[in-house]
């Protein structure tokens, strides 16, 4: 499905224009907010790497797979029904070492959208720092973008 993130007057003045010179009928759906960021992405893996290895007790791919389940998961149940439906049918009956393999097929952290994103980042920090595990602070840059997503939700 075609799609355009929309940040400015100009960009949604365009899609207007473009709207209008189609056919009709047409269908439109559209989302709040814009896509996870890949340093987003990086820094998630980072992270999962960094406990790892401090925890010593499973793989970064291990680690990525639980934080998806514990802390992806219910956030995408939360906004979204069609998620929360197709979760709670075929995933969460299953014991919980298979909804931890199923991690891998299911999007989870693709699925984010930035705030979403940063609520997942920052559960994990917190979660590793009450574990004792020391993770690299984002880059100065990312830290300004996720402080200015963070207090927007507030």
């Amino acid at each position: 499905m075609a799609h355009r993130i929309i940040t400015n007057a100009d960009e949604l003045a365009d899609l207007s224009r473009f709207l209008g010179n189609l056919k009709l009928p047409i269908t439109v759906e559209w989302v709040q907010g814009r896509d996870r960021t890949r340093d987003q992405n990086a820094l998630q893996w980072l992270w999962a790497s960094e406990a790892a290895h401090q925890l010593g007790d499973r793989t970064a791919d291990e680690m990525q797979r639980e934080w998806k389940l514990r802390y992806g998961v219910p956030i995408l149940r939360q906004a979204s029904a069609e998620f929360r439906a197709k979760y709670d049918k075929h995933i969460r009956p299953l014991p919980y070492e298979e909804k931890v393999q199923f991690m891998d097929m299911l999007e989870v952290t693709r699925a984010m959208k930035v705030r979403q994103m940063v609520e997942y980042l920052d559960t994990i920090q917190r979660e590793c720092g009450q574990l004792g595990v020391r993770l690299t602070d984002p880059d100065p840059e990312l830290a300004k973008y996720q402080t200015r997503y963070r207090a927007d939700s507030d």
